[in-house]
């Protein structure tokens, strides 16, 4: 299963509610630092594309990354293309690891922008009002609103994302009403695959 939202709506505390329910959560914002660690061939590339972002003690200056790609889609395209190859390998051995009847949650903030979304059986978007999601990530990284906004811009159309999403998920609500959405999601997710494991019997 494929876990998106966009900035500041939440996804990672979705991320949690599923992981508490028994889910194996596979976290590409993990799996990528991961992929470009100092040593790493993914790390080699970046300082070799991007010799600014790479510090004297091997490791990256994500902040000044960061800065790079969100104002340049075609530099964003270029690290995604250094990037995503080695996440999905990582992921892969990832979810080897899980149970016969444990739910997979592939958490990818760019699951319908990298096309990952076709790899999964069910697609699960996080969503949040804009004003709640700005505030939440000034609140976190105390960047500018207008820094948000311009990340915002960036990323899916949100409605867009939604004629793609199979389960919408509102976290405009408390924390109660999120991890009940959230149940209601996985116990649905569990019995789809308990019928195809039966029907394929």
């Amino acid at each position: 299963m494929g876990l998106t939202g966009g900035i500041g709506s939440g996804k990672s505390e979705v991320a949690k509610a599923f992981a508490a329910l028994g889910a194996l959560i596979v976290d590409a914002d993990s799996l990528a630092r991961e992929a470009v660690a100092a040593g790493t061939p993914g790390f080699a590339k970046i300082a070799r594309r991007w010799p600014q972002v790479a510090r004297s003690d091997g490791t990256l200056d994500r902040a000044a990354l960061a800065a790079i790609v969100f104002h340049s889609g075609a530099e964003r395209d270029e690290l995604n293309a250094i990037v995503h190859p080695e996440v999905r390998r990582l992921g892969a051995e990832r979810e080897a690891q899980a149970g016969s009847e444990q739910l997979v949650v592939h958490d990818v903030p760019l699951l319908f922008e990298g096309g990952f979304y076709r790899r999964c059986d069910a697609n699960v978007l996080v969503v949040a009002d804009r004003e709640t999601r700005i505030g939440r990530v000034v609140t976190r990284s105390g960047i500018s609103p207008a820094e948000v906004e311009r990340r915002m811009a960036v990323q899916i159309d949100p409605e867009r994302a939604r004629e793609l999403a199979d389960y919408v998920i509102d976290n405009d609500g408390t924390i109660a009403a999120l991890e009940s959405a959230v149940r209601e999601v996985h116990d649905d997710l569990l019995e789809r695959h308990a019928t195809v494991s039966r029907t394929g019997d």
